[in-house]
C-alpha cells in the first residue's frame, strides 16, 4: 500500500511550515534527526503516514519522500540573491541548478547555495562563465555563513579563491 497523492501532498505542505519555523537549514543533523523522531512520534504526521506504510518505514519516508526536495526548493527562489547582487530585472538567459545560478543577457553570471558548498559555487560560476560566450563571473551568494563561515580567516581564504577565479563579488548570508 502506499501514501495515497492527497495524503502526501497535505503532509508535505505541512512539514515544509514546520520546516520553516524550525529554520530548517540551520539545524545541525542531530537537531534534525531529533525532529525527525518527534515527527514520527506525531499523530499527525506519523500517525497519518502509519496507517498506509510500515511504521518502521515512517522515518525514512519522512526525510527521503516527504522533505527531500525542500532544501532546493528554498533554494531556487532567486529574489534574494537578485536584491544583494542588484540584478533584479534583468534578463536571464539561463537557469541552473546544482549550484543554484543565473546566465544574465549581459554575460554576467552567478551562483548562490549554502555557505559549506563554496567550492562547488565557486568552481560552477567559473566553469559556466568562462563556456558562456562574452561571460563575466559576476558573483556568488553564499548563504547559512554562520559557524565556520563568520571567521575572518575563512572568510578571507574563499573571497580570495573567488577573486583568483575572477569572481567579482562574494555576498555573504547567514539565512
Amino acid at each position: 500500500m502506499s501514501v495515497p497523492d492527497n495524503i502526501r501532498e497535505q503532509l508535505r505542505c505541512r512539514l515544509y511550515e514546520l520546516a520553516d519555523e524550525k529554520n530548517w537549514m540551520s539545524l545541525s543533523v542531530a537537531e534534525k534527526s531529533a525532529t525527525y523522531d518527534a515527527w514520527t512520534r506525531d499523530p499527525a504526521v506519523g500517525g497519518v503516514l502509519s496507517r498506509f506504510i510500515r511504521v518502521s518505514d515512517v522515518r525514512l519516508y519522512l526525510k527521503d519522500s516527504l522533505l527531500k526536495d525542500y532544501a532546493r526548493q528554498k533554494q531556487a527562489d532567486d529574489t534574494l540573491v537578485n536584491h544583494v547582487l542588484g540584478v533584479g530585472g534583468a534578463e536571464v538567459l539561463r537557469a541552473d541548478i546544482k549550484p543554484h545560478g543565473r546566465v544574465l543577457a549581459d554575460g554576467r553570471v552567478f551562483a548562490w547555495g549554502r555557505a559549506n558548498a563554496w567550492k562547488t559555487i565557486l568552481m560552477a560560476t567559473y566553469e559556466r562563465a568562462h563556456n558562456e560566450p562574452g561571460g563575466k563571473a559576476f558573483g556568488v551568494v553564499l548563504t547559512n555563513a554562520f559557524g565556520q563561515f563568520h571567521q575572518p580567516s575563512v572568510r578571507t581564504l574563499i573571497e580570495t579563491a573567488a577573486s583568483k577565479l575572477g569572481i567579482e563579488r562574494v555576498v555573504w548570508l547567514e539565512r
